[in-house]
C-alpha cells in the first residue's frame, strides 16, 4: 500500500494537470474562439433584418390615386413591460378597434400578439405605450381595384411588379432597401430598435400616368355594355391624344370578364381601316385626281388568284372619296394597281404599321407587315382593303394619330411625369415625333375623306347633332390559331374628334359580335359603341376636351333634322353662316334630368339636342332653363348639382 505522502504527491499532480487543462481551455475559449461565441451570443440577441423600401404610387393625369403602398402594422405587447395593464388595455382596444374582451384575453398570456394589420392611424396613439411592439409592413394597394388593370398590371408575393406597368418601371418604382438591427428576447420575439439602423430605405419615384380616370372609366363601362348586348368574344378600346402621343384610356376585356392587355399585345387584320393608307399614298403621288372615277363592276369583281371581291355598297362608278366614304374593296384594288409594291410597302411603314410603337409596356407586339420582296400576286389588294397586314389597336391609334396632328406621327405614351420621393418633378414627357409621314395639306385632305365617311358613307352611326366627326370604319374576317375562322369577324372604327382639329383619336375593336344579336358590320357595331363613348366623355367633368373649341353652331337645317337622341344625318358644316341663324330652329321641352348623376344628365341633355354647362357636384337637382321648358335645339342648359349625403 503506498505511503500517504506519495498519494498526496499523485493527487497534486492530478489536480495541477487539471487545473492546466482548465486553463489551457479557458485561454482557447477566450482568445482563439471568443470571437465565435461572441457572435453566436450576439445572434441570439439581435438579427439584422432589410426594410423595405416604400414603392412609388402611380397616379392618373389629374393626381388620382391608381396604385398605393400604405404601411401596415402588426401589433405585439410584452405584458409584463406595461405599466398599468387594466389602464392599458382599455386604451390599446381603442386604438385598434378591437373588443375590450379580446385584448384583455390576449393580456393574459406572457405575449400578446394582434395581427391586424393596422394602418398607421390605428396605432398612432399607442405607439409610445411601454410594453407595446410594432412590426411595420408594406402593402401595395389600388384605391379602384378595376381601374385600367390590364395597363397598370400588379406586383409578385416577392413586392416587385410581376406585370404591366408594375413590371415595367420596376426599377423606378421600388426604390432602394435599407437595414437595421432589431434586439430579440429569450423566445426570439424581435423589438424595435431605431438606433441600431445600419441604413435607411430610399422611398420609389411616383409616376403621373397621362390616362384620364373619366375617360378610363367611360371607355372600361361603354365596351362592358357592349360586349354583354353584342354577345362579342371580347373588345378594345383605345383614346389617344393625337397633339402629343398621350394615351389617355386603353380598355381591353373578353367574354369571360378577364382583362389582358390586347390593345397592346395582341393583333389583328384592320380591314378597311387600312384603306386610307392607300388613299394617302396614292394622293401623295399624284396618282388619282378629284375627279378619277374607277368602274364599280356591279359590285362583284373577280381577280386572278384570289376569291371575288364584294361591295356591300355598289355603286356604277367610284372616285376615292366615294371609294372611302361607302368603303369600296373594288374601287380600292383597282386604285391601288396605279401604286408600286415598294411606294405601298413605304407608306404602311410610314404610318408605322409591322414595327414596335415604343409605347412604356412589356412585351409590345410589333404587328406584321411583310417586305414586297415576300409579296404575292394578290398582295397589293389585300393590304389596300386591310388583309395581309395586322396591327395592334394601339398601332392604329397611332397612326390615325398622325392624321390627325397635320401628319405628324408621335411614339405613344403611358408616363406624363415622374417624381422623386421629394415630390420634384425629374421628367415630364414632351411630344417625341417620329417622322413625318404627309404634309400638312394631304393629312387634311385625308380627314375630308374620313369626314365624308361619317356624313354620308358608312359611318352615319357614330354621327353626334353640333359636332364634326370624321371616322373609317372596318370589318374583316377574324383569325384563329394562324387561321380565318368560319363566321367570325372583327368589327373597328378609327374616329377624330372633331373633324377640324383633332383633340382625341378613338379606336373601337368589338371581335366577334353575334350576328343574331345585331349585324356584324362596324357600321351597326363599332360605331354606335363610338358614338356613346363620344357623347359621355362630352358629358363628362374631363379636362381633356377643349369643349369651346369642339361645339359647332347649329343651322336650321341640321335641328329640323335631328331626331329625339340628337343624331343628325349629316355634319353640321362650318363656318356658321348669319344668314341662316335668323331663321327659327325649333324648340324643344328640357327634361327633367333632377336626381341623376350630372354626367347622366349632361348625356340626356346631349342626346335630346341640347348643349349643357354643370354647376356644382354630386346629384342634378334642377336646370336652367327649367325642365318643361321650351328651348331652341342647340342652345345651353344649364345643370345645377347638389352633393347629397
Amino acid at each position: 500500500m503506498a505511503k500517504p505522502a506519495v498519494r498526496l504527491q499523485a493527487l497534486e499532480v492530478a489536480l495541477l494537470t487539471g487545473l492546466a487543462i482548465v486553463v489551457l481551455r479557458a485561454g482557447q475559449v477566450q482568445l482563439m474562439q471568443g470571437g465565435r461565441y461572441a457572435e453566436e451570443a450576439r445572434a441570439r440577441r439581435t438579427e439584422r433584418i432589410t426594410l423595405q423600401a416604400r414603392r412609388g404610387g402611380l397616379y392618373d393625369r389629374n393626381g388620382g390615386a391608381i396604385a398605393l403602398t400604405q404601411e401596415r402594422y402588426h401589433v405585439g405587447v410584452a405584458v409584463n413591460e406595461l405599466r398599468d395593464p387594466a389602464r392599458d388595455a382599455p386604451a390599446i382596444a381603442r386604438a385598434l378597434r378591437l373588443p375590450l374582451a379580446v385584448v384583455r384575453a390576449g393580456l393574459r398570456k406572457r405575449y400578446a400578439y394582434f395581427g391586424g394589420p393596422f394602418g398607421a392611424l390605428d396605432v398612432q396613439k399607442i405607439r409610445d405605450l411601454r410594453g407595446v411592439h410594432l412590426e411595420s409592413t408594406l402593402r401595395r394597394s389600388y384605391p379602384v381595384p378595376g381601374f385600367a388593370r390590364a395597363v397598370v398590371g400588379g406586383v409578385g408575393v416577392d413586392g416587385h411588379g410581376a406585370s404591366g406597368l408594375e413590371k415595367q418601371f420596376d426599377s423606378l418604382l421600388a426604390g432602394r432597401e435599407g437595414a437595421a438591427v432589431v434586439l430579440k428576447d429569450r423566445s426570439g420575439r424581435e423589438y424595435e430598435s431605431p438606433s441600431r439602423r445600419i441604413a435607411a430605405p430610399v422611398p420609389g419615384a411616383d409616376l403621373v400616368l397621362t390616362l384620364d380616370a373619366e375617360l378610363q372609366e367611360i371607355a372600361q363601362q361603354v365596351l362592358a355594355e357592349a360586349l354583354r348586348q353584342l354577345d362579342a368574344a371580347g373588345g378594345d378600346v383605345v383614346i389617344l391624344d393625337p397633339k402629343t402621343g398621350e394615351l389617355l384610356a386603353v380598355a381591353s376585356q373578353r367574354r369571360d370578364g378577364t382583362a389582358p392587355p390586347s390593345a397592346f399585345t395582341e393583333t389583328y387584320e384592320p380591314g378597311s381601316l387600312a384603306k386610307i393608307f392607300a388613299a394617302a399614298s396614292l394622293l401623295s403621288l399624284q396618282r388619282v385626281g378629284p375627279g378619277d372615277q374607277v368602274s364599280g363592276e356591279g359590285g362583284r369583281y373577280k381577280l386572278p388568284g384570289r376569291p371575288v371581291l364584294e361591295d356591300d355598297h355598289p355603286m356604277p362608278q367610284f372616285t376615292l372619296a366615294e371609294a372611302i366614304a361607302f368603303s369600296s374593296n373594288i374601287a380600292m384594288a383597282k386604285f391601288v394597281a396605279r401604286l408600286k409594291r415598294t411606294e405601298q410597302f413605304t407608306m404602311l411603314r410610314a404610318f408605322g404599321l409591322g414595327a414596335p410603337t415604343g409605347v412604356e409596356f412589356p412585351s409590345e407586339s410589333p404587328g406584321r407587315l411583310r417586305r414586297p420582296s415576300e409579296w404575292s400576286g394578290t398582295s397589293a389588294v389585300s393590304l389596300a382593303i386591310g388583309y395581309e397586314v395586322a396591327a395592334t389597336p394601339l398601332q392604329i391609334a397611332a397612326a390615325y394619330g398622325a392624321i390627325a396632328n397635320d401628319g405628324v406621327l408621335l411614339a405613344p405614351t403611358l408616363v406624363r411625369e415622374m417624381r422623386d420621393p421629394e415630390g420634384e418633378v425629374v421628367y415630364r414627357h414632351r411630344p417625341e415625333p417620329v417622322r413625318r409621314v404627309v404634309s400638312p395639306a394631304l393629312a387634311r385632305q385625308l380627314r375630308e375623306l374620313l369626314r365624308g365617311v361619317v356624313v354620308r358613307g358608312t359611318g352615319t352611326g357614330v354621327t353626334i347633332a353640333h359636332f364634326g366627326v370624321a371616322a373609317k370604319t372596318g370589318t374583316a374576317r377574324r383569325t384563329v390559331n394562324g387561321r380565318y375562322a368560319p363566321d367570325e369577324y372583327v368589327a373597328s372604327l378609327a374616329t377624330l374628334f372633331p373633324a377640324d382639329s383633332p383633340q382625341i383619336v378613338v379606336v373601337v375593336k368589338i371581335d366577334d359580335p353575334n350576328p343574331r344579336k345585331k349585324s356584324y358590320f362596324a357600321s351597326q357595331t363599332a360605331a354606335p359603341v363610338t358614338r356613346s363613348l363620344l357623347e359621355q366623355a362630352l358629358a363628362s367633368r374631363t379636362a381633356t376636351l377643349n369643349r369651346a373649341r369642339i361645339a359647332m353652331p347649329p343651322t336650321p337645317e341640321s335641328v329640323a333634322d335631328a331626331g329625339e337622341d340628337g343624331a343628325v344625318p349629316y355634319v353640321v358644316p362650318w363656318p356658321f353662316h348669319p344668314d341662316t341663324a335668323s331663321r327659327r330652329a325649333e324648340r324643344r321641352l328640357v327634361p327633367n334630368v333632377g336626381g341623376l348623376s350630372l354626367r347622366a344628365a349632361a348625356h340626356m341633355l346631349h342626346r335630346r339636342g341640347f348643349r349643357v354647362t354643370l354647376h356644382g357636384w354630386g346629384i342634378a337637382d334642377h336646370t336652367t332653363p327649367a325642365a318643361g321648358s321650351p328651348a331652341t335645339a342647340g342652345s345651353i342648359i344649364t345643370v345645377v348639382g347638389e352633393e347629397r349625403q
